[in-house]
């Protein structure tokens, strides 16, 4: 498995194009089953979450065609309901977007339970309270979700225990196949949602309200072939965003959007960090002092559990101290006895983290546990004294594109050591 070394102690200046978001991307993919029309996806991001994703599609028969890096065809006319095994679906959760379009489409499908990073439960059982409310019959089998409506699904009101955004999109592709209107109440607010929303109705679909607590999907969709844009990643942007402030360095980023990450910027300008609107996206500068901010995380629009562990690693360098809630996944504080090992000064107690800013960070051999936990010991290493080795960067490769060459472009000391 690949390494990252780093040194730290250099400055960030220059310009870092963001690539289109991994959480919009996986269930556009996704979405791709319920059609037998071609479906084509451009700004894609180039990781490999993206690649198993594609892969998934085309193991139910979809024909894939890569036109580059960040682009392709899904033509899901001769797919198939079929069984999503273990062993292609074990690499990430998001497969589990897959169950509702099968379902939908076919009238029955078998998806094995999801895999991925180890920051908690995050069950599926959203998912199938949604698919069951639209008649589904779901029962789970032996670490297989079992799922039949052979009569087709009926149009329902669909009230979500929680603001779930895999649960809203699940339940939102398969209502555009239910026959008649579904309600979604307390639904996921997320830009992803939307732009998943904006993707059905290129393709046919008609949807009202997504990006609000309440969207309404009119049912027996006629599909067509259509083409559609991925939004520029907002978590991506506010890593890179924290990149600039950790380093005290200056960063254009290509293609950001600041209506989609305003609660960060809030936070990040709270904290001391200068940014505004520039020609190509936003500009972030760190040149002032920086000083601790409290903050919790919330379902968009409040502050984004993927962008927690990188606010810690910004947190210990500021001045006073920072109260760290996370109320979204529970275990995603697995990187806090790594940043420990840096030498930060941070005490843990259940759901909330004290982190004490100021604490000198010497670089250590350290030890990714999830896709943000990896990018978090990152950033961590850009300002740490000397040395820092990050084991297993493959979770950093399933959803940042280029990260080591990326920062390297703005002047970091990266290296990719292949084992």
């Amino acid at each position: 498995m690949d390494r990252l070394r780093i040194v730290g102690g250099k400055r960030l200046e220059g310009a870092v194009t963001i690539a289109g978001a991994k959480n919009a991307s996986l269930p556009q993919i996704a979405a791709a089953l319920l059609s037998d029309q071609p479906l084509t996806l451009t700004n894609l991001p180039a990781v490999s979450d993206i690649d198993n994703m594609l892969a998934v599609v085309h193991a139910h028969g979809a024909t894939v065609t890569r036109h580059d890096p960040h682009s392709a065809t899904i033509d899901a006319g001769p797919a198939n309901g079929g069984e999503t095994p273990y062993d292609t679906v074990r690499r990430m959760r998001a497969t589990v977007l897959v169950l509702g379009p099968l379902l939908a489409r076919f009238g029955a499908t078998r998806v094995s339970l999801p895999g991925g990073c180890a920051i908690g439960a995050r069950p599926v059982d959203l998912h199938v309270k949604a698919l069951m409310a639209l008649g589904a019959r779901i029962e789970i089998e032996g670490g297989t979700i079992v799922a039949e409506a052979n009569a087709g699904l009926k149009g329902a009101r669909i009230v979500l225990g929680s603001p779930s955004v895999g649960a809203t999109e699940t339940a939102m592709m398969a209502a555009t196949r239910a026959k008649g209107e579904t309600e979604i109440v307390n639904a996921a607010r997320e830009p992803e949602v939307a732009d998943l929303a904006d993707c059905l109705i290129a393709m046919g679909a008609r949807i009202e309200g997504a990006g609000t607590h309440r969207i309404l999907i009119a049912g027996d969709t006629d599909f067509r072939a259509t083409q559609h844009q991925i939004i520029p990643d907002r978590i991506e942007a506010g890593t890179y965003a924290i990149a600039a402030a950790i380093t005290g360095g200056q960063l254009e980023l290509t293609h950001a959007r600041l209506e989609q990450m305003a609660s960060v910027a809030q936070v990040l300008e709270a904290a001391g960090v200068r940014i505004w609107p520039g020609d190509r996206g936003l500009i972030v500068s760190g040149d002032g002092a920086l000083t601790g901010v409290d903050i919790s995380t919330e379902p968009y629009p409040g502050f984004p559990t993927d962008l927690q562990a990188q606010f810690m690693a910004l947190m210990t360098q500021a001045a006073g101290a920072a109260m760290i809630r996370e109320t979204v996944f529970e275990n995603r504080f697995m990187h806090v006895p790594e940043l420990q090992r840096l030498g930060a000064n941070i005490t843990l107690q259940a759901t909330t983290a004290l982190v004490r800013g100021g604490s000198p960070l010497r670089g250590a051999q350290v030890m990714a546990t999830d896709l943000r936990a990896s990018v978090c010991l990152v950033l961590a290493a850009l300002v740490a004294e000397g040395e820092t080795i990050i084991n297993r960067v493959y979770h950093l490769d399933r959803g940042y594109e280029q990260l080591d060459v990326k920062l390297r472009r703005c002047g970091a000391d990266i290296t990719r050591l292949k084992d």
